[in-house]
């Protein structure tokens, strides 16, 4: 199993992305440079991502850095604290519950390090509030999976649209069938789609 460490992995992957679909280099010229976008792993990647669900980024944040000034983002932090100590710094009652259950799943975060992707993926999404999408991205920037894609992003779904100049976005189904061609190197072919839909929206003028 890949993993994505460094720049040099994503350009390697853009490489051989690029011999395969010509459209990938003709969209890589544009978006380059990819950033490497690796994060830590956790308890706390996790639970930040059920803090962005749903709310604006600066939201998210401003929630995050409340937690993290009053020592809230640990298992045992959360599994302790009470509802009203953490809807104190924003959470919803919903993302309350989903914080418990993280925490009380006591997932053994090393051992993930080592799994097939889908693997991964399964044991994750069994937590309330963590769907597929989320585990991929974890799958895919915590753990620096190489060959990990997420079909049911819109942004996704629009670039390969624009890049291929289809009359309408391709569904879930369709866009992980499509992205079987791109193995190994899936989740390069995201981070390449994601730069290439932004540099067509700005481009565009749309925000």
């Amino acid at each position: 199993m890949r993993i994505i460490q460094t720049i040099a992995c994503v350009e390697e992957g853009a490489a051989w992305l690029g011999k395969r679909e010509p459209r990938f280099a003709e969209a890589y010229a544009l978006a380059a440079p990819l950033p490497l976008r690796r994060t830590t792993d956790g308890f706390d990647r996790l639970f930040s991502a059920i803090v962005g669900q749903q709310v604006s980024t600066a939201a998210a944040t401003s929630i995050w850095n409340r937690l993290v000034a009053q020592g809230l983002t640990t298992p045992e932090a959360v599994l302790a604290a009470d509802e009203d100590t953490l809807r104190a710094p924003g959470l919803s009652r919903q993302k309350v519950r989903y914080a418990k259950a993280l925490a009380a799943a006591r997932i053994d975060y090393d051992s993930l390090r080592g799994l097939p992707t889908e693997e991964v993926i399964q044991r994750l999404v069994h937590v309330p509030g963590i769907g597929r999408w989320t585990a991929e991205m974890y799958a895919m920037f915590a753990l620096g999976h190489a060959d990990v894609f997420a079909p049911n992003d819109l942004a996704l779904q629009e670039g390969v649209r624009m890049l291929w100049d289809l009359p309408d976005r391709p569904k879930e189904r369709a866009l992980k069938e499509m992205a079987e061609a791109w193995s190994p190197w899936r989740a390069v072919a995201a981070r390449i789609l994601w730069g290439y839909y932004h540099v067509r929206k700005q481009r565009e003028g749309v925000r």
